[in-house]
């Protein structure tokens, strides 16, 4: 980041005074207890997708900073990730882009048994791309033409097809920015482009708004999710996944630890290894 991209968050804002960042947050507390009972559904749910060969697929699409990544750890972080996939697909190769638009996010689609979750997905061309300047306005019209029949296909083959859009307000991105240059441990997550998708704030508020009227319906609906507490947003949004989808909590096979064979005992006790220092 150089001085400029600096400056660009240093100056003084037209935005009014940040308000308190802690007013009205859920509570630490509050939010690991019913994380965790959340957490124990997903479980479940996991094991039924395993049983039902159901295949689903989870998009998160939102504004640069908005929670999707925190969103899908506290999603993923107690579940398989051989049934619970995460897919963040890099910008395109040379290749890919000769290929259709389509094509490289549809080989990571679900096989029976499979949650696959997108962070950012084919939305990319009405977000990013259009603010950006990476497609024409022809490309994009064109993408939000079809994009709700290429879905239409997906979800007619028997993929259940769930499409969230976590909504940050100016103060709180701002805030999650700032928090980004300053703390060391978050500094990667800053990047030039970062910084111009906090530049063109209306830019992203337009697409997002012909995103919406254009892709979303009653078949295929988006579930927006106020993000500006992350405690909140996530509770809020794996509560509503584990809503839309009909699962059922399957009764566990018992299970018992079996005798060790003591038949070919020997002395396993590690000795004269290259151990690690025991510096903790």
């Amino acid at each position: 980041m150089d001085d400029t991209d600096q400056a660009l968050l240093a100056e003084p804002s037209t935005d009014d005074a940040l308000p308190d960042a802690e007013a009205g947050r859920l509570k630490r507390k509050v939010y690991e207890r019913e994380l965790r009972k959340l957490q124990v559904q997903l479980c479940h749910l996991q094991a039924w997708v395993k049983a039902t060969g159901a295949r689903i697929i989870v998009v998160f699409e939102g504004r640069d900073a908005a929670g999707k990544g925190g969103t899908i750890r506290a999603l993923t972080e107690r579940v398989s990730p051989r049934v619970f996939r995460v897919v963040a697909l890099p910008a395109p190769s040379d290749r890919e882009k000769g290929q259709l638009y389509m094509q490289r996010y549809m080989a990571h689609f679900p096989a029976a048994g499979e949650i696959v979750i997108f962070d950012r997905s084919w939305y990319n061309r009405a977000g990013v791309e259009t603010v950006m300047g990476f497609c024409s306005e022809a490309e994009q019209d064109r993408f939000l033409d079809l994009c709700p029949q290429v879905e239409g296909f997906i979800v007619g083959a028997g993929i259940q097809l769930i499409k969230f859009w976590l909504e940050v307000g100016r103060h709180e991105q701002r805030r999650r920015f700032e928090a980004r240059i300053n703390d060391p441990l978050r500094q990667w997550k800053l990047s030039p482009m970062d910084l111009e998708s906090y530049r063109r704030w209306y830019d992203y508020s337009r697409a997002r708004d012909a995103m919406l009227t254009a892709t979303d319906s009653d078949r295929l609906p988006w579930s927006i999710v106020r993000s500006d507490d992350k405690r909140r947003a996530r509770l809020n949004c794996i509560a509503h996944l584990l809503h839309l989808i009909p699962y059922k909590e399957l009764t566990a096979e018992p299970v018992e630890l079996p005798k060790r064979s003591k038949a070919k005992a020997y002395d396993d006790t590690l000795r004269d290894r290259r151990f690690v220092p025991e510096r903790y």
